[in-house]
């Protein structure tokens, strides 16, 4: 009879420190997400012609791209991105993190 495998002590430690996001609209989600103005438009990862007035949520978590233009990403993605308007994108922020924001009055 042969006595049972030990597991490496490094793999152990590196899955005690995985860490997992909890689901979109949970306390913690994503806590890379963040809101931006929206570029006119990215090339190779730049920034051309300069800024919409909207913003744009992007949740690394999600496995969108700080990156990536609008085009670029699934069509999910583009719906979780926006365009919103400043009221609505932090409204949608605070709601995909899962963190209580007043609704409009």
């Amino acid at each position: 009879m042969s006595s049972p495998r030990v597991p490496d002590p490094a793999l152990v430690i590196a899955a005690e420190r995985a860490v997992t996001s909890p689901p979109a609209g949970q306390p913690g989600h994503g806590s890379e997400a963040a809101l931006r103005n929206q570029p006119a438009r990215i090339v190779e990862g730049r920034v051309q012609g300069g800024y919409t007035r909207m913003y744009e949520l992007i949740c690394p978590a999600c496995g969108d791209h700080w990156e990536l233009d609008y085009l670029e990403i699934s069509p999910r993605l583009q719906r979780l991105r926006g365009p919103y308007g400043l009221a609505a994108a932090l409204a949608a922020f605070h709601k995909h993190q899962g963190i209580p924001w007043p609704a409009p009055g």
